[in-house]
């Protein structure tokens, strides 16, 4: 799920606040009360439309070519469960977590209404609490930057590799620093400050439903240097480079033919050198040395 998401989940409809900063134990409340206010709609145009629809079929193909069906998962930041749901249906084990107590009921209850309460454990436990995991995973993926959520992303990595089997994969779709359309878009409506938000270092304000998410961006070399210690990188690519943000949802709507096209190109063409480094979103797969 989240940010700036805000998998997003936070990147959908959201203000920026406020410059960088720390994250502290009180701003990570700040963000679970956040998603907390949206579960209940998640599942609607604010966490779930056509765009974002989109950038989550890239994920889950990604996935089944890299992890065979009946291997065991781990979701971070699940959100209201599409993502754990849609691979137990496809024969995976997942256990589905999120900081948001909310988003873990709304797990539960969408395993359950699938008949896949078997194969879906949710736990409410945040990225920045994998310590209270057990390991033996297959692979580890999160959707939508739970992990630009994450206070200390160092931390993740080296549970990651704890949690994991020798070899096992990360599938990861991360809020990127460069987006070309958002920064296009704000500067042509003269919003200059929100249109450079993502060059911010360190905890930047996002606001959602009038709460606020911290969030840090990443190029997906600043990333994989938190990972690099335990994982060798796979590869990576943008997603939505030339298709608008989710955010831009009435503008795709507006113009789906010409739209459609753009999509095409991004599946064509988004993993080029260069071009993979920008996008809303870039999906990024390591695997454990």
């Amino acid at each position: 799920m989240l940010v700036a998401e805000i998998e997003v989940s936070a990147s959908y409809n959201v203000e920026t606040t406020s410059h960088a900063t720390t994250v502290s134990e009180a701003q990570l409340l700040d963000t679970q009360r956040a998603f907390d206010s949206v579960a209940a709609d998640y599942d609607g145009p604010r966490g779930n439309n056509e765009l974002i629809q989109r950038m989550r079929l890239t994920l889950w193909n990604t996935v089944r070519s890299e992890l065979p069906a009946g291997s065991r998962l781990l979701d971070l930041g699940c959100g209201t469960g599409i993502d754990a749901v849609e691979f137990a249906s496809q024969g995976y084990r997942v256990v589905a977590s999120d900081w948001s107590p909310r988003m873990v009921e709304r797990t539960h209850a969408r395993a359950e209404a699938a008949g896949m309460q078997a194969r879906v454990e949710a736990m409410h436990v945040g990225v920045h609490q994998l310590d209270r995991l057990e390991g033996g995973f297959d692979g580890i993926y999160s959707n939508f930057g739970p992990l630009n959520c994450a206070p200390e992303l160092g931390d993740v990595a080296t549970q990651c590799a704890r949690l994991l089997r020798p070899g096992g994969k990360l599938v990861f779709s991360v809020i990127g620093r460069m987006c070309p359309w958002e920064l296009g878009y704000y500067t042509v409506k003269r919003r200059i400050r929100r249109a450079f938000v993502r060059t911010a270092r360190g905890a930047t304000a996002v606001g959602m439903n009038r709460h606020t998410i911290w969030t840090y961006y990443y190029s997906p070399r600043e990333f994989y240097r938190a990972f690099a210690q335990h994982f060798a990188l796979d590869g990576y690519r943008a997603l939505s480079l030339f298709m608008p943000p989710p955010y831009l949802v009435e503008y795709y709507r507006r113009h789906r033919g010409g739209c459609e096209w753009l999509g095409r190109l991004d599946d064509r063409i988004g993993a080029w050198p260069w071009l993979r480094d920008m996008g809303d979103h870039f999906l990024i797969v390591m695997y454990r040395r």
